[in-house]
């Protein structure tokens, strides 16, 4: 892979501050960086499932510091979740394949993105309920599934779903998405671990560079910024990254 991967730090370090600051982790935004840099697509899922490994377990520490972190919320989309993730993250899909499954993906999120732009942030409306046992078990499975083969954190789509039936509030909801991208994102990059020799040297870099935005994103977010126009952009680089994959 003809890649300078060194510069790719920066990019990296604004969409993780800027998924922080949304209460995401940033898996797909760097998957839409990678792949305009022309990764090859197991470089491209274990590194994004590494970078995401590390904003959202300093999303899930700041919410335990917080106390807004209910066990009770996460565990019932994680217990299926997590093994799904694993089974994904062994998937390793031909770039034939994966190109266009990821490309969906991406302009899965860019629609979701754009929705909540234009809409801005969804909430619960009426009294929170409990997430019936079930549901929440086939939620969790089958989107750890889709986001270890991926290589995407799958709080993504976890979120709106649980707001858009009632099953927690906006703070809730952050809280459960960063958990459940923490457990999904380890069982999938432990999955993938007959790939792990495909992630670029310059991992350990962005790492550092993804911690530092998120810590930031999720400070600034949490205090400060309106999210509109955070997720406008990153939604058109979903979308454009989307349709280059497929195109």
């Amino acid at each position: 892979m003809n890649i300078d991967t060194g510069p790719l730090a920066a990019p990296f370090l604004v969409i993780a501050l800027i998924y922080a600051a949304v209460g995401q982790a940033g898996a797909s935004g760097y998957i839409a960086v990678m792949g305009l840099a022309g990764f090859a697509p197991l470089a491209m899922k274990t590194t994004a499932l590494s970078l995401n490994l590390m904003v959202a377990a300093i999303g899930t520490v700041l919410f335990l510091k917080a106390g807004r972190l209910s066990w009770r919320n996460v565990w019932p989309f994680a217990i299926l979740g997590f093994p799904f993730s694993m089974l994904g993250g062994a998937v390793q899909l031909p770039e034939s394949v994966y190109f266009p499954v990821v490309g969906i993906v991406l302009i899965l999120s860019a629609l979701q993105m754009m929705r909540t732009a234009f809409h801005g942030r969804p909430s619960a409306s009426g009294t929170v309920v409990t997430p019936p046992f079930g549901a929440a078990l086939a939620t969790g499975a089958v989107i750890g599934f889709v986001s270890g083969t991926t290589g995407t954190g799958g709080g993504v789509f976890l979120a709106p779903i649980i707001l858009s039936m009632n099953w927690g509030t906006a703070r809730q909801t952050a809280a459960t998405t960063a958990v459940y991208n923490l457990m999904n994102s380890a069982a999938a990059l432990v999955g993938a671990y007959a790939a792990w020799d495909h992630i670029p040297a310059a991992l350990p870099i962005w790492l550092a560079a993804v911690a530092i935005g998120g810590s930031v994103g999720a400070w600034i977010g949490s205090r400060y910024l309106s999210d509109r126009w955070l997720r406008g952009i990153l939604a058109f680089l979903l979308l454009v990254s989307g349709i280059k994959l497929i195109w």
